[in-house]
Formats: C-alpha cells, sequence, structure tokens
C-alpha cells in the first residue's frame, strides 16, 4: 500500500515530493500579508516526522543559513519519514533585525499562544499547532544575542532520554542541560509530548562558518540517528562532547576597555586570567580570572564594558562516565542548570 500524502493547510504533499506551504499569520500596517512559510519534504517510506526551525528570535540569522543549507543536502533525496523545515518563524524581528516581535515580546515566552491574543500570541499558537505538534521530536536553532557569541553547543530537557540520544548523535562540542522555561517553545512542546532539541552558537546577526557547518552536518546525524537518512556521505564526529552540569556568568569588576585573553572553546583552570579591565587612561588595569575550572561556552565582543557586564560563560565539566550511554549523559546532566540567554542581565 502506497504511503498517504501528508496534508497541511490545506494542501497535499504526495510520497518522495517536497512542496512549500505559508501559514497565514498577520496582515501588517501598510497590508503587506505575513506568513509562517515552510518546506515539507514528504520520504517515499515511512518513518518518524520531525521539524526543524530558525529565527524564534527574529535576530538569530545563523539558524536560517543552517537551515538553507540542510535544505540542499543531496541525503534528503533518500528521506525516510517527513521533515518539516521553517527557515525563519519570527518574521517580524527578522526582517526588522531584532530579537523580538514589534510589541517588544519575547516569541519564546508566548506559548502555547492564543488564536485571539497578541501578536506573539497567534504567531505562537500557528507554529505550535501546524508544525511542532504534528512532529515526534524537532531541533530549533538558536544563536547568542547581538554583541555575543556561544561556542556550538547542544542543550537538552533535563531527564528527557529522546534528547540526550539526538545530542549524542549531533556531535556538537559541548551538551549541557538547560531548564525548561515557561512560556517557551521546548517547555510547552515537551508537555504535550514533543522533544525539542536546542542548537546554540554563534552570534546575533552574524555568520559563523564554523558554527553553521556544525549545525547543519549534527542536523544530518541526528536524522541519521532516528533511521531517516542512509549513512552514505553523513560523516561521525570526531569527538566526543564534553558534557556540563551547570555553568555561570564572569562579570567585569570594573568598567572601561575590555581585553580578552581566552575564546570561547578554551579549557581553565580556576585562577586563570581570562581577560583585563583598563580605564581609558591606562591607569588602573584589572584581572579578570576564572572562578573555577570549567569550558568556556560563550564571550562578550564588544570591548566597552560596564562593572558587572557578563564577560564570560563558564561552564563545569561533569566527571566522565563509565559508559557513553544515554542513561549515563542523562545521569551526569541532573544537577544544577544552565543559565539561558535572557538570563545574562
Amino acid at each position: 500500500m502506497a504511503r498517504a500524502a501528508f496534508e497541511i493547510a490545506g494542501q497535499k504533499i504526495a510520497r518522495g515530493a517536497v512542496g512549500t506551504v505559508h501559514l497565514p499569520v498577520s496582515i501588517m500596517p501598510d497590508h503587506t500579508p505575513v506568513n509562517l512559510s515552510l518546506q515539507v519534504h514528504h520520504g517515499k517510506r515511512e518513518g518518524p516526522t520531525v521539524f526543524v526551525s530558525a529565527a524564534v528570535h527574529g535576530d538569530e540569522v545563523i539558524g536560517v543559513e543552517i537551515v538553507r543549507r540542510l535544505l540542499r543536502a543531496p541525503q534528503l533525496a533518500h528521506l525516510r519519514g517527513t521533515l518539516l523545515v521553517v527557515p525563519v518563524v519570527n518574521a517580524f524581528g527578522f526582517l526588522n533585525r531584532s530579537r523580538y516581535l514589534p510589541d517588544r515580546r519575547d516569541l519564546n515566552r508566548c506559548f502555547p499562544g492564543h488564536p485571539s491574543g497578541s501578536l506573539g500570541a497567534r504567531l505562537a499558537h500557528i507554529f505550535l499547532n501546524e508544525v511542532v505538534l504534528r512532529c515526534d521530536c524537532g531541533i530549533d536553532l538558536h544563536s547568542a544575542a547581538i554583541h555575543r557569541t556561544n561556542l556550538p553547543q547542544i542543550r537538552i530537557s533535563p531527564k528527557d532520554p529522546v534528547t540526550a540520544h539526538m545530542a549524542m548523535s549531533f556531535g556538537a562540542p559541548v551538551v549541557l542541560t538547560s531548564p525548561l522555561r515557561e512560556g517557551s517553545l521546548r517547555a510547552e512542546a515537551a508537555e504535550r509530548g514533543t522533544p525539542v532539541l536546542l542548537y546554540e552558537a554563534g552570534e546575533g546577526l552574524r555568520f559563523d562558518e564554523i558554527a553553521v557547518r556544525a549545525g547543519v552536518a549534527g542536523i544530518l546525524r541526528v536524522l541519521r540517528g532516528l533511521n531517516m537518512l542512509p549513512a552514505k556521505g553523513i560523516a561521525r564526529a570526531k569527538a566526543q562532547p564534553y558534557l556540563c552540569r551547570s555553568s555561570s556568568w564572569v562579570r567585569a569588576p570594573a568598567g572601561g576597555l575590555l581585553r580578552t585573553f581566552r575564546a570561547e572553546g578554551e579549557l581553565v583552570e580556576e585562577g586563570d586570567v581570562l581577560a583585563s579591565v583598563a580605564d581609558p587612561f591606562g591607569a588602573v588595569d584589572t584581572d579578570i580570572t576564572a572562578p573555577s575550572s570549567g569550558i568556556l561556552i560563550g564571550r562578550a565582543i564588544l570591548p566597552v564594558v560596564n562593572e558587572g557586564d557578563a564577560v564570560f560563560h563558564l561552564a563545569r565539566l561533569s566527571p566522565k562516565a563509565a559508559e557513553d550511554t544515554v542513561e549515563g549523559l542523562t545521569q551526569q546532566l541532573e544537577s544544577d542548570p544552565l543559565f539561558d540567554e535572557d538570563e545574562i542581565i
């Protein structure tokens, strides 16, 4: 019996076909229509349904580039199951080069949304119900905010073996647990039974070639791990990821000009000098040292800082597991949660 077509928004995508769908969201003040656009790859053979989304925050353009390259991957011609790909979730923020919606709401705090609520609530409702909840699992692509950069890293939900398994397949340099925040896509999707893996890498409004390549390769590995793609042409990760159980922000002890001596991805020991802050006259020079050992997973980009500004994101490493298993990963990461991007101020 032939596989049935995939139906969404009144459109049918036949087995083995690719279709682009536009879900109406709103009408802008100048009467320009705004859609939530996605591409559907409906494989010839049965398999899971998975979504990949980018630009929930409009300034996170690195995810859009990852999606663009993913859609050109030749491996998708052999897809099992169904892949729903949304290059830009928050079109309003994307067009305005802003993290937020026009009313300054954070879309990632608007879930589950409501069909007659605020602009963010309406967009969240459409994305959640028309895309996310139709899937077995998903991958949501993010970056640091503007003027900050993140090491490529995977964030998984606490005590969730599905995202832990996906994280091991992805092969990012760092895997860490991140709590489910009220109103976020991950929290609402998890409550409804759709695990979501979060990829963080790079800087807002900027491309980072290493982070882009890591994102594309990781998504292909996850799809391979779900038996949606053949192994041919998909390279395995070269090294096991660092597992991190908690994190803290290292802040500037004084205002002035910041000179950084360490980069994201570097392992540091307690007491290592990470950066120095000097006043414009050069009379006072204050070192910023690591409060503990760990790995730098993010840092500030701007060379001008105020006293108390978050400069480095330092994650503490979990002890090495006896076995690299999903159970071992989950046990190692069940500790203090890491800070979200919105908690750095």
